[in-house]
């Protein structure tokens, strides 16, 4: 939990990368790919995280973050900065097209046909959904737990955080390797712990 003497620092920082981000952002909509690498290195593992989400496959999470984000460098131009931060923007482009596979996927399975259930479609049940989120919440901090110093700073600044591996190096005051490296332990140790690995 942050403490309100951050709140002012957090929000101008918070405002200055948003900034940062639409120049990127309007530079690569003129086609400048340089732009869009940076662009692409800062918000990725935000997007990813989101994507892992959703989709719970790291495979699969690190293709829907491919596609959203070759999404918003053709569409880059069409950022409206009063309806939200860049980030939020991208974010929406990642949920949706993590929603799309997800139904594709399981229009694919044909699950209610296997039940024997074909055309029964169940109402949504909001408790039952509240439950197993704050279930998988717990979850996810049990398995926080499980890491070890350097891969829970990185892995928490670098998903909850919106940092780029390098920004996690500079902090954390680590080489840019080792901290690609813990955070491909820390990652697959998370996935082992939560059950959500191929």
């Amino acid at each position: 939990m942050t403490s309100t003497a951050g709140t002012g620092p957090a929000r101008s920082a918070a405002r200055e990368r948003n900034e940062h981000l639409m120049g990127l952002l309007r530079r690569s909509a003129t086609g400048d790919q340089e732009a869009f690498a940076a662009f692409y290195d800062a918000v990725a593992p935000s997007a990813y995280g989101l994507a892992r989400k959703i989709v719970r496959d790291a495979d699969l999470a690190a293709d829907v973050t491919q596609e959203a984000l070759v999404d918003v460098w053709r569409s880059a131009e069409r950022f409206d900065p009063d309806r939200g931060s860049v980030v939020g923007w991208v974010c929406s482009i990642t949920h949706r097209r993590s929603v799309d596979l997800i139904r594709s996927t399981q229009s694919g399975r044909n699950r209610e046909e296997r039940a024997g259930v074909a055309g029964f479609e169940r109402d949504r049940d909001d408790v039952s959904e509240a439950v197993e989120t704050a279930e998988d919440r717990e979850r996810v901090t049990q398995c926080l737990g499980t890491l070890t110093g350097l891969e829970y700073e990185a892995v928490t600044q670098a998903y909850y955080g919106g940092l780029t591996y390098r920004q996690v190096a500079e902090r954390l005051g680590a080489k840019l390797a080792t901290v690609k490296s813990r955070m491909r332990s820390a990652l697959q140790r998370l996935q082992d712990c939560l059950g959500v690995g191929a």
